[in-house]
């Protein structure tokens, strides 16, 4: 499945949820069923800067330029947009990663409007992270 087939399941999922308050629920919720790191992989080197929270990220290169993704974070909120970073781009191609434009996709399902700068810059950190490995190794492919 393509990042934005990916998207177009999320977006249709969010679709049926009416407010904002629906929304965040439905975002802790797929936090809450993120699966944690090992504590060895919460390092400084995983860590996230930009984030008010903690959040710390994983990238392995798979075969055929695929990025496998794993994070998490300290916060229910955050774990939550990582659970969806994680749908969107997880076992994805690198050239699909780094094309996708996954803030507008962010504003289209109605979750930016509703983040903190603080979270929307946190986001943004996150996006900046794996943006940058598939394209070094979207590049290398």
């Amino acid at each position: 499945m393509t990042v934005e087939e990916r998207a177009k399941d999320i977006s249709a999922e969010f679709e049926f949820l009416d407010d904002w308050e629906t929304r965040y629920a439905h975002i802790i919720d797929m936090g809450k069923a993120n699966p944690a790191l090992a504590p060895d992989e919460r390092t400084e080197e995983t860590r996230v800067r930009g984030c008010a929270s903690q959040v710390w990220m994983v990238i392995d290169e798979e075969e055929e330029d695929r990025l496998r993704i794993r994070a998490e974070s300290d916060a229910l909120i955050v774990s939550g947009l990582i659970a969806i970073l994680i749908r969107l781009y997880s076992d994805a191609p690198a050239g699909d990663i780094a094309a996708f434009d996954a803030l507008a996709f962010f504003d289209e399902i109605g979750v930016s409007e509703a983040l903190s700068a603080q979270r929307s810059n946190g986001l943004a950190s996150m996006l900046e992270r794996i943006k940058s490995v598939a394209g070094s190794e979207a590049g290398a492919g």
